[in-house]
């Protein structure tokens, strides 16, 4: 069986649907990529859902469970040449980001963190969105990582600007 669409989960149930059937399977092979752990209120979705708010009580942040190098990563599904990548910070926590780097590339090893670093996002305000050049890096994964550090990566929306390469 091939899926089509995004699936994400942390288990694989094969079911033969109805009575007397049986399953019998040699041998299962799933593909895929560890997501990020987030915090229960605050899906990574959060940040690529189109609004700028920065109140966690609006429902638009994400933030991901405290971790060793937290990371946050969007899936533009195919490689793009980006010219710069916005991020609004949360407005109550904006320590989270210190130190984060935007990293861009084609690759899912170590989630991603391995890519080129696009930027290094020394500071944003609390509330405010920051825009970075990428100068056309080429790549189909946006990873916000903040590496070498257990903590959280926090943030209301990620805007990434570039044009898909056919």
């Amino acid at each position: 069986m091939t899926l089509t669409k995004l699936v994400e989960g942390r288990y694989v149930t094969v079911v033969v649907p109805g009575s007397g059937k049986y399953v019998i399977l040699c041998e299962v092979e799933v593909y895929g990529y560890r997501a990020p752990t987030e915090h229960s209120t605050g899906s990574a979705y959060n940040a690529i859902d189109g609004n700028r708010a920065s109140d966690w009580a609006k429902g638009s942040c994400a933030h991901t469970e405290k971790e060793l190098d937290p990371w946050w990563r969007l899936d533009l599904g195919k490689t793009h040449k980006i010219f710069s990548v916005k991020i609004t910070n949360y407005k109550n926590a904006p320590l989270h980001m210190n130190g984060a780097e935007i990293r861009i590339g084609d690759s899912l090893d170590n989630n991603g963190n391995n890519n080129p670093r696009c930027a290094v996002i020394s500071s944003i305000p609390g509330g405010f969105t920051e825009t970075f050049q990428c100068n056309g890096m080429d790549g189909r994964y946006v990873t916000i990582v903040n590496p070498a550090k257990t903590g959280y990566i926090a943030l209301c929306e990620v805007e990434v600007y570039g044009s898909r390469m056919d």
